[in-house]
């Protein structure tokens, strides 16, 4: 038995949510629903502007694989993230914020000069989120942020998407891969967002090669990728890359291929106000339920209660004592650590 059941690799990104209107958008020319990079001067413009008009509702931690992480870990698995900070009151309140969560880290022996990696997440009245992202230090995610024994001594790789940005990364994430396959570990990959695949395809199609275990994505980023609109021909040619694929439909649920079968897994109406980690959400889910030994079934199930209690609540986590809730009514457990 291997001592964590995921380790993720991943930026760390302190976000900073504001609601805002379409038109603050429009006006200000961002693309609607994805993420687009910006430099720091880009980014502390468009916080002066923010600032004028919005107030700042959560300054919490994120990152789309970490976000995962927090998530399985407060259902009660045992996780790792690799990642890289700064040494500034980001990087601290970052390094803080895993370790409350419960996520197992290495970060305090780090000491890298610059700014940690910031996300300015705006979201519209119709729960739709627009990320705006100041990579810093995490830029330069590299080998030396893999954590080799621990990638040996996991069940699953958990690999963000938005590492295909930078060369520096994708050469961390190959040896993760190469680690990986030499001790049994499972690979897992979410693509992140439909900007990875509109603009680092390339990146993507590396961390897909030779092939991997479980693929995440959503049905945009799934039919962008695969070229179709056909959500089962999308199906079948990601099942060329990949034993596994979750595809998540928002509020429809998610279905979830194999080469021998297809699970639906149905939707949960709710009220939505932030669809901010509504996937990262899905994916922790899924990959607790997963290592627990749980059916595809029974996890996607797991996965689609999370997240849509996610959608419901700004930001991109829950509380310890949610996870403990949607566990105990899906399992009839009392308890779980967090």
């Amino acid at each position: 038995m291997k001592k964590y059941h995921v380790v993720g690799l991943g930026n760390a990104l302190v976000d900073r949510e504001f609601q805002v209107t379409d038109q603050f958008l429009e006006t200000h020319n961002f693309e609607k629903s994805i993420m687009t990079l910006l430099d720091e001067p880009q980014q502390q413009l468009l916080l002066g502007e923010l600032h004028k008009e919005f107030k700042l509702e959560k300054r919490v931690g994120g990152g789309s694989a970490a976000n995962s992480m927090v998530a399985l870990s407060k259902f009660g698995g045992n996780a790792f993230y690799c990642c890289k900070i700064a040494n500034d009151d980001d990087g601290e309140f970052y390094r803080n914020d895993l370790n409350q969560a419960g996520v197992e880290n290495r970060l305090s022996v780090q000491n890298n000069d610059g700014h940690t990696g910031k996300c300015v997440v705006m979201v519209t009245p119709d729960a739709e989120r627009t990320m705006c992202t100041f990579l810093g230090v995490t830029i330069d995610f590299s080998l030396a942020e893999l954590q080799r024994d621990v990638i040996a001594n996991s069940d699953y790789l958990y690999i963000e998407g938005y590492l295909a940005t930078s060369e520096i990364a994708r050469a961390a994430v190959s040896e993760a891969r190469k680690i990986a396959k030499q001790a049994d570990t499972k690979i897992a990959l979410t693509f992140s967002d439909s900007s990875m695949v509109k603009y680092f395809r390339e990146g993507l199609e590396e961390f897909l090669s030779p092939g991997i275990d479980l693929l995440f994505c959503n049905r945009e980023e799934a039919q962008l990728y695969t070229g179709t609109d056909n959500l089962e021909c999308a199906i079948e040619q990601l099942l060329q890359f990949s034993k596994e694929v979750v595809i998540t439909r928002g509020k429809d649920g998610a279905v979830i291929g194999t080469r021998d079968k297809r699970v639906q897994v149905p939707g949960i109406k709710v009220k939505a106000i932030d669809t901010n980690g509504a996937g990262d959400m899905f994916a922790g889910a899924y990959l607790y339920g997963v290592t627990q030994g749980w059916s595809t079934a029974q996890s996607g199930a797991l996965a689609s209660r999370a997240a849509a209690e996610l959608v419901t609540h700004y930001g991109p986590r829950l509380p310890a004592a949610t996870h403990t809730k949607i566990l105990a009514e899906l399992t009839g457990l009392t308890a779980i650590s967090a």
